[in-house]
């Protein structure tokens, strides 16, 4: 099948395969089927939500194959591959030999909308700062839609579009480094980089492989278009030079070009004129100030007023699962930070908080680099690891700081509030990843939160 050329992609009577029974393998086959494809669908697994998503697609008319990929996957004229499905995997590789064009459902959805796409990626951030941008783009003028790597496939806002269209949409989407891996035209109007650290090293070959994974979003961008960036990371700063778009970074420090400025008290903009005081913004923390810093620059690139801007800074209050409160029982607050799926945002977590610390660590282990929580952990007063990555956790960090093994999050969060004195915070920060004992990282932080109220109901 020929894709070289976006305006002439038709997919009737082609013949679609779609990798993985994920959500957004589900949205992606559901989309190709409504236009006039052949698709059938394939997953490794043989799990109950993989058995139950072949079943309902077979209402769609959809056949496909569970706990394990046929060559019935080669009939194709078209991949769509779910981003849980790595680069290199060896029925990829076959593919490719086959010139079966692939694609990621991320660049497979971008064909079929011309709404622009304000695109949001980074190490660390992006959840929360989607969730704001979201916020600022409500207005009159625009129709946001959130979508992408924050659980609603963007296949699917593209098919409720193509049967209930919005002449004022504006895609914003969360993207990862691995739905950025299979694309070929996708091109949004704003992208929005927020930092870069070190993450998925246990599926990228190095830290620039997994760079070069991120780049990938502006790598279609035109002098149209809009690339707004963190200044205050260097590396990131460097990355991006070659880029086509108009660049407008944002930063805690100082930079002319910014569109806004700030000071000890308030943020200012290119005139001058105040947008917020610092004491009004709801979320606390540098990494916060510098998320809304970005989403603000995205929304004014669309038009959206300062005065609204401002409005979402002062009431915009976080997102589930990221340094969200859950309960104080006994004087000890418990905080659910489950979407700490990486090092760098246990450090952030860490330095969020001034008070003693019983740190919920672990699961499964994307090769990052424990060691150097060190230096943040001078408020912990025990890490309580969990799951597969605690031997690991305890060969680096065991002798740094007190350390217990408990196996499971239930275990955890039981010594955790046996061990806890009034005035201390008990911090599920895993920095891993959560495939080792639950579905995806909200589960784990929905676990949580039901742990934690059975300890309020037993007070």
């Amino acid at each position: 099948m020929e894709i070289s050329n976006k305006n002439t992609i038709d997919l009737k009577g082609k013949r679609v395969a779609v990798i993985g029974l994920a959500r957004s393998g589900i949205a992606a086959a559901k989309l190709a089927n409504d236009l006039g494809a052949t698709v059938f669908v394939s997953d490794n697994s043989n799990s109950i939500d993989v058995k139950q998503a072949l079943h309902n697609l077979q209402d769609y008319k959809i056949e496909g194959e569970i706990n394990g990929h046929t060559k019935s996957i080669y009939n194709a004229d078209l991949w769509i591959i779910s981003p849980g499905v790595p680069k290199d995997a060896e029925i990829i590789q076959h593919a490719m030999i086959k010139d079966i064009p692939v694609v990621s459902e991320i660049e497979f959805a971008s064909w079929f909308t011309t709404a622009p796409i304000i695109a949001v990626t980074g190490s660390n951030g992006k959840t929360t700062t989607v969730h704001m941008l979201n916020e600022m783009c409500q207005s009159d003028e625009i129709e946001p839609k959130l979508s992408g790597n924050v659980g609603n496939p963007f296949s699917d806002s593209v098919r409720h579009d193509l049967s209930n269209p919005y002449p004022n949409r504006v895609h914003i989407l969360e993207i990862s480094s691995f739905q950025m891996e299979f694309i070929q035209h996708f091109k949004p109007y704003i992208s929005l980089y927020l930092n870069l650290s070190p993450d998925h090293l246990n599926r990228y070959e190095d830290m620039d492989d997994y760079i070069s994974a991120k780049m990938n979003m502006w790598s279609n961008q035109t002098q149209e278009d809009f690339l707004v960036f963190n200044a205050d990371d260097d590396v990131l700063a460097k990355r991006i030079s070659p880029a086509n778009a108009k660049k407008f970074p944002f930063t805690l420090q100082s930079d002319p070009k910014s569109i806004f400025k700030l000071n000890a008290t308030k943020i200012y903009d290119q005139k001058h004129a105040t947008l917020i005081n610092l004491d009004d913004i709801a979320l606390p923390g540098k990494h916060n100030l510098s998320n809304y810093l970005g989403a603000a620059t995205a929304a004014t690139l669309l038009g959206i007023a300062s005065s609204k801007i401002a409005d979402v800074m002062k009431s915009f209050c976080g997102v589930p699962h990221r340094l969200e409160h859950i309960e104080k029982i006994n004087g000890v607050t418990y905080i659910n930070d489950s979407k700490a799926t990486n090092v760098d945002a246990v450090k952030v977590a860490l330095d969020s908080f001034n008070t003693p610390i019983l740190l919920i660590l672990g699961g499964r282990d994307k090769g990052g680099d424990f060691l150097s929580l060190y230096p943040h952990t001078h408020n912990v007063k025990e890490v309580l690891t969990i799951g597969e990555s605690e031997e690991t956790i305890a060969t680096v960090l065991g002798d740094a700081v007190r350390l217990r093994s408990c196996g499971s999050l239930k275990s955890a969060v039981e010594i955790a509030h046996s061990h806890a004195q009034p005035g201390d915070v008990v911090l599920l920060s895993p920095g891993c990843a959560s495939f080792d004992q639950f579905d995806n990282f909200e589960h784990r932080g929905d676990i949580f939160r039901v742990l934690v109220q059975g300890l309020k109901e037993c007070v």
